[in-house]
């Protein structure tokens, strides 16, 4: 980006986050439902679930908090929506900024409050028990994944915002995306599945990137589901990118 862009992108994403700390109740929102089913599944259901591992909630939160994003990214598209059906992206189009930083700033908006959800969910996993080795960098690591799997979906979302015909459209494409956890390795290890459930569950993104922050939590090597998770995230942001940018363009021309 040059240095327009970026001061442009600057400017609108403070604006928008102005918006998400006047109604802070979006980003509990977000993260009440996966609190709901991590409490669920520890506490009603974690019992009968065998996972090779003695404490469920360790198994539970890494899933838990990419339901989280997959939730929180619905909010991205209907304030995307809502912009455009008030017709201040025309505004935004007759003054001198940048086009994609109106985008730029709605996705890095979605970074910090999924950023904040997801900080809350950690928190109560470490009310509920959950430990973890692991240090700094394979904090940090985890951090970057969970980010760049936010500015995926978030694209995704970006795109539907842009789509949409009404509120309910822009926020209903989310629904399969937080339903996608629950056929992966997030609960359950995959081996327990039957076949055909199997296979799409170790050949779809969530499972490797589950799998990654699984070995990054208890300090475990890892194998090569970072970079399967890595080119998932990467290819998704990338085509979604390119899409909406087309679908923009068109929009406002």
């Amino acid at each position: 980006m040059s240095t327009h862009v970026l001061g442009d992108t600057a400017v609108l994403t403070d604006r928008s986050l102005r918006h998400i700390t006047r109604s802070m109740d979006t980003i509990i929102t977000t993260a009440i439902t996966p609190i709901a089913i991590m409490l669920l599944f520890v506490y009603v259901l974690g019992g009968a679930i065998e996972t090779g591992t003695g404490n469920y909630v360790n198994y539970l939160l890494p899933g838990i908090m990419l339901i989280a994003i997959a939730s929180g990214i619905a909010y991205t598209a209907v304030r995307l929506f809502t912009d455009l059906q008030s017709g201040i992206f025309e505004r935004f189009n007759s003054m001198p900024l940048a086009r994609s930083s109106v985008l730029w700033a709605h996705v890095l908006t979605s970074l910090v409050a999924n950023g904040l959800s997801v900080v809350i969910i950690v928190l109560v996993g470490l009310a509920m028990g959950f430990r973890t080795s692991a240090g700094p960098l394979a904090w940090l690591a985890v951090a970057g994944i969970l980010a760049l799997f936010t500015l995926a979906l978030t694209w995704i979302a970006v795109i539907a915002g842009l789509s949409a015909k009404s509120v309910d459209g822009a926020a209903g494409f989310s629904y399969p995306l937080i339903f996608l956890p629950f056929i992966s390795s997030a609960f359950v290890p995959t081996d327990t599945m039957p076949g055909p459930v199997r296979f799409f569950a170790e050949n779809q993104p969530v499972t490797s990137i589950v799998n990654t922050i699984h070995d990054l939590f208890a300090q475990q090597p890892i194998g090569s589901d970072i970079w399967i998770a890595l080119a998932w995230c990467l290819g998704i942001l990338v085509v979604a990118n390119v899409f909406a940018m087309n679908i923009y363009r068109r929009k406002i021309s």
